[in-house]
């Protein structure tokens, strides 16, 4: 795609997210769009947002289930960008109004302290780690779910900055080496347990998606930093967050989060 359309395109998005006012199906527009030009299209978006204040603090991953890779008819997960207005800690209410159709997924959040890039080891990620916590991403939407009997693509939710709109984290802190596999969450909206899940769910261990992110960076010559946060995946079906949700995630003795959207 021109270089015209992808900046066109990543400033449709900063305006949806501004006026909380949804855009149409890139993917309808431009079936011939590729991923390259989708992650063309994410870099213009956070470029633009970049441009008017905001701090990259890291990276999420994403799509990194069987089942949504089967739904989008995918074999890979994709990624998007963390930046610093989008960080929420535990117990914080959420602003009304500040996203437009939130959901929430469980995560096991990563926060590094040497750099990484390229094709590293599972070793070399566990090294690269200072410690792992238990976390919360709030996805939203910029482009529309359907439109016209057309669904979101690929296309779609890289270019939207992979639906990444905040992360709520909490003040525990556990070595990386643990067995990452079998820590999972208790998930309640409004006291109803809605979604319960284990770390296996993402890629049989989420250490592998720091590994596929390392490389896909350094495909686009990008490297993850030090100090930086990375979301390794949600193991839970993505919740619907209507205002006045109360979010309480119970992750044993990983930790405990909660957050309340307004």
């Amino acid at each position: 795609m021109s270089v015209d359309w992808v900046a066109k395109a990543g400033n449709s998005l900063f305006q949806a997210e501004q006026s909380r006012v949804q855009r149409g199906l890139l993917s309808a527009e431009h079936p011939e769009a590729t991923m390259d030009d989708a992650y063309a299209v994410q870099r213009a978006f956070v470029d633009r947002k970049l441009a008017a204040g905001r701090r990259i603090i890291g990276w999420k991953i994403g799509l990194t289930s069987r089942a949504m890779q089967q739904q989008l008819n995918i074999t890979t997960p994709d990624s998007g960008v963390l930046l610093d207005d989008m960080a929420f800690s535990s117990g914080d209410t959420i602003p009304a109004g500040r996203f437009i159709a939130p959901r929430i997924e469980a995560e096991i959040a990563f926060i590094m302290k040497t750099p990484l890039q390229g094709d590293v080891t599972r070793e070399q990620v566990l090294a690269a780690t200072a410690h792992v916590a238990p976390a919360l991403e709030i996805l939203d939407t910029r482009i529309v779910r359907t439109q016209a009997g057309k669904t979101r693509t690929i296309i779609d939710t890289i270019s939207d900055n992979a639906a990444n709109a905040g992360i709520v984290t909490g003040s525990q802190r556990h070595d990386p080496a643990l067995d990452l596999r079998w820590v999972g969450a208790i998930v309640k909206r409004d006291g109803v347990v809605e979604e319960t899940g284990l770390g296996a769910g993402v890629l049989d261990d989420p250490v592998t998606g720091i590994i596929w992110l390392a490389r896909r960076m350094g495909q686009y010559g990008q490297r993850i930093e030090p100090g930086q946060i990375i979301l390794s995946g949600s193991f839970i079906r993505a919740m619907e967050c209507p205002s006045g949700s109360h979010i309480d995630a119970d992750f044993g003795p990983f930790g405990h989060l909660t957050c309340t959207f307004a």
